[in-house]
């Protein structure tokens, strides 16, 4: 009887994990699409992840940006062939939910490419908007 009480808590709290991990699984698999919508030279795609919403915040070194229209805009000057955009990989650091409608996202990026290597640091609040995990604030350096 002792073992079977300790296989239904097993069980139990393994659904409650999965439940728990199935919006970070979500905002994983978000992040995973961006980075092949990047190494593709797809900007645009790369951008499904975001909020579109005047709203929307991109911190860089150039200060804020208001906006998904003028977050993509930015992306495309910046960005503008494969020479730019390169071999984009990204590291996770830290996915750490704080309710049940955000989370905090830190990782660290690099850009292999052929008009010079970057990379650095970014944290991304997530925001559960209409059923969907999507990028509200990003701060990028």
């Amino acid at each position: 009887m002792k073992q079977l009480y300790y296989l239904l808590i097993l069980v139990l709290s393994t659904n409650v994990a999965m439940a728990q991990n199935k919006d970070e699984l979500a905002i994983r698999a978000i992040l995973k699409a961006q980075e092949a919508s990047w190494n593709r030279a797809d900007l645009r795609a790369f951008m499904k992840g975001y909020w579109e919403s005047d709203s929307m915040l991109f911190l860089g070194k150039n200060g804020p940006t208001y906006g998904y229209t003028a977050t993509l805009n930015n992306y495309l000057k910046s960005y503008p062939d494969t020479a730019h955009t390169g071999k984009f990989t990204s590291t996770l650091v830290s996915v750490k939910k704080l309710s049940k409608r955000y989370y905090m996202v830190v990782g660290q990026w690099h850009l292999q490419r052929s008009a010079g290597n970057v990379g650095g640091y970014y944290s991304l609040l997530f925001r559960r908007l209409n059923g969907q995990w999507l990028i509200v604030m990003d701060h990028t350096s």
